[in-house]
């Protein structure tokens, strides 16, 4: 113990019976056997009671804080006791509050660690992902001005490569524009009434002729409702589709197939993209929407894309009050789902009957397949 109650209690004790002797010897006929037992009274009763109110009211109070002080210098944040905060005892009150307020804090320097090394990662990715089309193009040019630009074959051949670098680089400054404004709030969404089956169908027939040269079979699964209304902006919502879709077509399998489901719900529609894939290991699934995160990086970069599809799909899909869902198993394939809400009618009722909603793929690992309370998980192949 740093304070020992029992030395203070004696002490104490000591001084109180000789004080107490001292001033009854001081009376005439007193007899030793008095002055002895006054001074035993004395420094028991003295003795008991400091102790024990030393010991239960405030050494071991004190000793308790620098035991807290001990585990708090170590970052142990596991003593803390909820009943603390209800105790009589002042001490233990303030206990609780210190062990409350420095683990709080403690909370958020890892959070802002934790940021910190996403936005160094961020910007070592921004630098690179500028770099690689501007570099690309600048060699094309350069190659041409030191004479290359003679030969028609090689000129037309060398500006061809070229434009489609600075295309990359247009459409990569472009997703940074577009996810700069949805996560300040400036981008506002354009709802309107339009049948989500209908641009689904669309998205599919113009991304069918990128499907077919990996042999993948892009379709609706059978139970798709063609009947699918939603209160939304059409054409962000087509841009979440097109870059699921891609997704799936991109790291699927040669000879896949690519499922898109939508099932008609109370008062919701919920669609699901689904893939045969390689699937996504569970330590990446919860970062697969941050900018620029991939999950195997050389493999991601050969295949193309900005790295920003799934963050801009997130965004786009909480300004509609909505979230996207993923659900995947190494191997087997990944979903990813999500709903929207059903136009209402002028009684403002949602304009659709309730159907049954399956997931047909199992899930890994703590992400759990929504049941029809919560967007939507898959719909069987």
């Amino acid at each position: 113990m740093l304070f020992n109650a029992r030395v203070v209690a004696f002490l104490l004790g000591v001084s109180v019976g000789g004080i107490t002797t001292a001033f009854l010897s001081l009376l005439s006929g007193i007899s030793p056997l008095v002055l002895f037992t006054a001074f035993t009274l004395s420094f028991s009763s003295c003795f008991l009671l400091v102790y024990f109110s030393f010991e239960y009211l405030i050494v071991s109070e004190l000793n308790e804080a620098y035991a807290m002080l001990e585990k708090l210098k170590k970052k142990d944040f596991k003593i803390l006791k909820r009943s603390d905060k209800h105790a009589l005892s002042p001490f233990k009150k303030l206990n609780y509050e210190i062990y409350s307020y420095a683990s709080k804090k403690q909370k958020e320097i890892d959070q802002l660690k934790k940021l910190a090394l996403y936005r160094r990662e961020f910007l070592a990715d921004v630098s690179h992902e500028l770099k690689t089309p501007i570099f690309a193009a600048q060699g094309f040019l350069h190659t041409l001005i030191d004479g290359a630009i003679d030969d028609e074959t090689v000129r037309y051949k060398f500006l061809h490569k070229a434009a489609n670098s600075l295309d990359g680089l247009h459409r990569l400054v472009e997703d940074l524009f577009t996810l700069s404004k949805m996560e300040a709030g400036i981008l506002k969404m354009n709802r309107a009434r339009f049948n989500l089956y209908e641009l689904a169908q669309e998205i599919i027939e113009s991304l069918n002729p990128t499907a077919d040269k990996k042999e993948i079979r892009l379709a609706f699964s059978p139970e798709t409702c063609p009947d699918a209304w939603v209160w939304a902006d059409q054409a962000r919502i087509g841009q979440v589709l097109t870059n699921l879709i891609e997704n799936a077509i991109k790291y699927g399998h040669n000879g896949g197939k690519v499922c898109v489901s939508i099932e008609d719900l109370p008062y919701q529609v919920a669609l699901s993209v689904e893939d045969d894939g390689p699937g996504i290991s569970p330590e990446h699934l919860d970062r697969i929407f941050e900018r620029f995160y991939r999950v195997e990086k050389s493999r991601s970069k050969a295949k193309g894309g900005s790295g920003l599809g799934l963050a801009i799909v997130k965004h786009i899909l909480e300004a509609h009050q909505s979230k996207v869902l993923v659900s995947s198993q190494v191997a087997q394939g990944t979903i990813f789902s999500f709903k929207l809400e059903k136009p209402q009618d002028q009684n403002g009722e949602a304009d659709a009957l309730p159907t049954v909603f399956q997931p047909s793929l199992p899930v890994s690992h703590g992400h759990p397949s929504p049941n029809l309370s919560k967007p939507p998980a898959s719909i069987g192949l």
